[in-house]
């Protein structure tokens, strides 16, 4: 198996596109924190002297909604809770809420660049099978002693890999910018969770890669469509079609469609989005973690069954 994946590896970067795709990830984030650094010069600091009377007045604010709104929607209920447990133990713990722009700030924004790392992993994925295809070099590699899915196995690894190789790459660059650039925070910055109806600390740099990761899981199902388009159909046309356009699409028409139907829970766009169950609320009613890990598994099997079937089976003797 890690034979065929580094033969895989290597078909990839073979391909000038595959180095275009890095270079425009590192390009937009040192664009984006040109444009950062740019704000930050041209902002007058803020005054954050008065953040206790500030606070105070906030939790003041959410404690009147809740009681006038709070009971007519649960999830709305919750996400206010959230507020006030959270600014309620700044105020205890001292904790001023940070105006300053440092590195973890940087890279907390530097989220937006994940988007465009899932752009070129669903690219590869939907192209990984289907080129084969295309350029008729499926004989050959089926021609060898080796399974066939270990074959589709192999790519689809590979596939996984490429957009691991982004994350990191966006993870580390924007860190190292934004010490260059904006610099170490003044005093500790933790990440203020609310975690079954207390609020935790947690160390800002570890939670940023918790969320990057929660972050890319919508690639990551999205990619695997690509993949399991790619296999069946033989045409990474139709599976880039598809994908971008569910990719750029999908969440906001959920989103949408949540507002009145509780059936769209099982979308799997509504449970593509996992932070929000650490710092969050879900998008509908009722829904928990388990449940929507439950749906990304079924999901996930379904695409994968419909790519390694099919593409056991298929005659390419023509």
């Amino acid at each position: 198996m890690g034979k065929l994946i580094i033969n895989e590896w290597v078909k990839i970067f073979r391909r000038p596109g595959t180095y275009v795709m890095i270079g425009m990830v590192i390009l937009f984030i040192l664009g984006f924190a040109g444009i950062s650094k740019y704000g930050e010069l041209n902002t007058a600091p803020v005054d954050n002297a008065n953040w206790k009377e500030n606070l105070i007045t906030q939790i003041e604010n959410d404690k009147q909604t809740l009681s006038r709104n709070g009971n007519t929607n649960s999830n709305y209920q919750m996400y206010l809770e959230r507020e006030i447990a959270i600014k309620e133990y700044q105020l205890e713990n001292e904790l001023a809420p940070q105006l300053e722009v440092h590195v973890w700030s940087f890279v907390n924004n530097a989220q937006a660049a994940i988007s465009i790392a899932g752009l070129f992993t669903i690219i590869i994925a939907a192209g990984i099978v289907a080129s084969e295809f295309s350029w008729g070099t499926v004989k050959l590699l089926l021609i060898r002693p080796i399974s066939r899915s270990k074959i589709l196995l192999s790519k689809y690894l590979t596939v996984g890999l490429f957009g691991l190789l982004l994350l990191m790459i966006i993870y580390t660059l924007s860190a190292l910018v934004g010490v260059l650039l904006f610099g170490l925070p003044s005093s500790e910055v933790p990440h203020l969770a609310y975690v079954n109806g207390e609020v935790v600390e947690r160390n800002i740099a570890l939670h940023l890669i918790g969320q990057y990761f929660l972050g890319s899981i919508d690639i990551l199902m999205i990619a695997t469509m690509a993949f399991m388009i790619s296999a069946v159909f033989r045409n990474s046309s139709l599976a880039i079609g598809i994908s971008l356009f569910l990719f750029f699409t999908g969440g906001t028409a959920t989103m949408l469609l949540a507002s009145k139907f509780e059936w769209t829970k099982y979308f799997l766009f509504a449970n593509t989005n996992l932070s929000v169950y650490f710092d969050g609320v879900p998008p509908i009613e009722g829904m928990t973690l388990t449940f929507s890990i439950i749906l990304l598994l079924i999901y996930f099997l379904v695409f994968h069954l419909l790519a390694f079937s099919v593409f056991r089976k298929r005659d390419v003797s023509a």
